[in-house]
């Protein structure tokens, strides 16, 4: 938990007018902050992918939200949230060849889990890795969490999910890119 601190707190010196870090950190003093079983909420890891040209984002069409967003998920207990980030990437994707692009974190977001059959509302304090997989040599597959896994452009990405923390998340790979 230590490890998360500090990279929370690099992506708020990253990012300060950003106002998630610090509720994040806040909810990391609740003991049970990384089981599913906290329906007050518990932290989730996700996996943003790129191909190695960054033209190409892989996203999820998540069966239980109904939308489209990035690969992820809970933490189940593990409090190393890259390595959530990656087994759920490999789970949801079918791809097993990922590169971290970088240890620290790439995007945060605090959003609403709406109820579900017999779980009721909670939040998901979701921490988001970078991470490359080449399109044309890696097969999705896709599991039984998703109605679709596709490659897709920035610009397809920012019409199939306007939500602020993917838009957020498309800037940055585009700026990636001009870099």
């Amino acid at each position: 938990m230590v490890i998360l601190k500090r990279l929370i707190r690099n992506y708020a010196c990253l990012y300060p007018d950003e106002s998630v870090p610090p509720k994040m950190l806040e909810y990391m003093k609740n003991s049970d902050c990384f089981s599913n079983d906290n329906y007050r909420g518990h932290f989730t890891g996700s996996a943003w992918v790129i191909s190695p040209n960054k033209e190409q984002i892989l996203m999820n069409h998540h069966k239980n939200l109904g939308k489209w967003l990035q690969l992820g998920g809970h933490a189940d207990g593990e409090k190393d949230l890259l390595s959530v980030a990656v087994r759920e990437a490999k789970e949801e994707s079918g791809i097993q060849n990922f590169m971290v692009l970088s240890t620290e974190i790439f995007d945060v977001d605090i959003h609403e889990i709406p109820e579900r059959k017999n779980q009721p509302a909670h939040r998901h304090y979701d921490v988001r890795f970078l991470l490359e997989a080449d399109p044309h040599r890696n097969k999705i597959v896709i599991s039984n969490e998703s109605y679709d896994v596709a490659w897709v452009s920035p610009k397809v990405a920012a019409g199939l999910n306007p939500e602020l923390s993917i838009q957020r998340m498309i800037q940055k790979t585009l700026l990636l890119k001009k870099n």
